[in-house]
């Protein structure tokens, strides 16, 4: 059997495809929604399901029994540790009320921070701790399982050392119960990964004609210059809903504060504060290189409605 991990993005879209192509097993996917995702998303993973025929489970973390061991450990260890009355309290008045029910928010607030680029907890904990439940689920009474993973290695170094091919839970032997991690894509270009949903007449995610060259989470910690600037101009509501994060995540914060990018210091008396939140991180995403002055064509009057494409999705 094949399980196919699926986020609404291009790569795993063509993975889906490639594995109904060309797999003589049964084929099932995956959607892990981190609950920081865009609706636009959870309608294509919708249509996905239409257009190919494929089952997708929709899987959510739950840090509910995480949530109240941290709402313990901060009543009773934080005192111990020097943290001040006045954050304790602050803390408390939101643990005390319960998870959100929303993974992104909840994984923050437990943190008292939001991921970053140098500690992506995110993936660890929303994605990958969650896919490999459901995937030890879906293997029971079942003697083996490939596990398609939509990566590709020109997105990144890290993804570049990749294996084509990975085993998980020791040496695979096909008579044992276990699962193989299998990552078709791996060595295909971009060009390759939309061809791919042509062949099949799929269309790809229309946030790709939007701006985005990532369609995971909106907007992502890892999000660009560009893309930032993309967001806040056509789904100001999710900067907005980011802002709101921020305050709310701050509340369990250590430090009194907590923003979505990372504003680095060294110097222990920084003022949290005055460094910024989502908002100033927008109006930087408007300046032009060296973040000092202010990009014309940014602050002209922008038809959001126009199709904009990284890809050359548009022409």
């Amino acid at each position: 059997m094949i399980l196919v991990s699926v986020s609404g993005g291009k790569d795993s879209t063509a993975s889906l495809l490639l594995a109904l192509e060309q797999s003589e097993s049964p084929v099932s996917a995956m959607f892990c929604d981190t609950g920081n995702e865009h609706e636009a998303t959870y309608e294509y993973v919708d249509y996905l399901e239409q257009k190919t025929g494929v089952k997708i489970a929709r899987l959510k973390a739950d840090f509910t029994d995480w949530w109240w061991r941290r709402r313990d450990y901060v009543r009773d260890k934080w005192p111990e540790k020097g943290v001040s009355d006045e954050a304790v309290k602050r803390a408390l008045s939101l643990l005390d009320k319960g998870p959100t029910g929303n993974p992104f928010l909840d994984l923050c607030i437990i943190k008292g921070r939001f991921p970053s680029r140098m500690a992506q907890f995110c993936t660890q904990y929303l994605k990958r701790e969650v896919a490999d439940k459901h995937t030890m689920e879906v293997l029971k009474g079942k003697k083996f399982l490939e596990s398609w993973q939509g990566v590709r290695a020109d997105e990144s170094a890290s993804r570049a050392k990749l294996p084509q091919r990975d085993v998980e839970f020791g040496q695979w032997e096909p008579e044992k119960e276990g699962f193989l991690i299998f990552r078709p894509i791996l060595h295909w270009n971009v060009e390759q990964v939309f061809a791919q949903h042509r062949k099949h007449g799929v269309e790809p995610n229309p946030l790709y004609k939007q701006g985005m060259g990532r369609v995971g989470c909106m907007p992502c910690i890892n999000t660009n210059k560009r893309e930032l600037f993309e967001v806040a101009s056509r789904f100001p509501e999710h900067i907005d809903r980011i802002a709101e994060w921020e305050h709310i995540v701050t509340m369990a914060a250590k430090r009194d504060s907590a923003t979505f990018f990372k504003y680095p210091s060294k110097d222990p008396n920084t003022d949290f504060h005055a460094l910024g939140n989502i908002y100033k991180k927008v109006e930087w995403s408007k300046t032009t290189r060296g973040g000092y002055q202010w990009d014309l064509f940014k602050t002209a009057e922008q038809d959001v409605s126009a199709c904009s494409s990284t890809y050359g999705l548009c022409e």
